[in-house]
């Protein structure tokens, strides 16, 4: 949650804060692009990230003109796309903790007390004997 706080936020002070009528704010929800959560008494709560969602909404529609249809589109590549950024990110840790495994091996001593295969010399011809 890249160390945001869990506060929540009411409709209206969502609505006036960015500068939409109340009833937007539930047909997004309606529409699937928005998911407020709800309070006992049942109140929608916006947090930091429903607001941040919020704002590419408008973004879209106001600035670029893209219907709800397309908002809900982008939003779900957008999702994906952040999906398979994070799995790209793990994929890359993952690879350079290996490689580093396999460097740290390839340039570690051999440890002293290995045993050393000797080859067989009861064969072997003794110094000074003649073949």
């Amino acid at each position: 949650m890249r160390g945001r706080s869990r506060a929540a936020y009411m409709i209206s002070a969502v609505a006036e804060q960015f500068q939409i009528h109340p009833q937007t704010l539930r047909l997004y929800e309606r529409e699937g692009l928005l998911k407020p959560s709800r309070s006992e008494g049942n109140t929608r709560l916006y947090t930091d990230d429903d607001l941040e969602r919020l704002e590419v909404i408008l973004k879209l529609t106001r600035d670029l003109g893209v219907n709800l249809a397309g908002v809900e589109i982008i939003l779900n590549m957008r999702e994906k796309m952040e999906a398979m950024q994070r799995q790209v990110e793990e994929f890359i840790a993952t690879l350079n903790e290996e490689l580093a495994s396999r460097a740290k091996a390839a340039f570690e001593p051999e440890p002293r007390n290995t045993l050393i295969p000797v080859a067989d010399l009861s064969q072997a011809p003794r110094p000074g004997a003649r073949p």
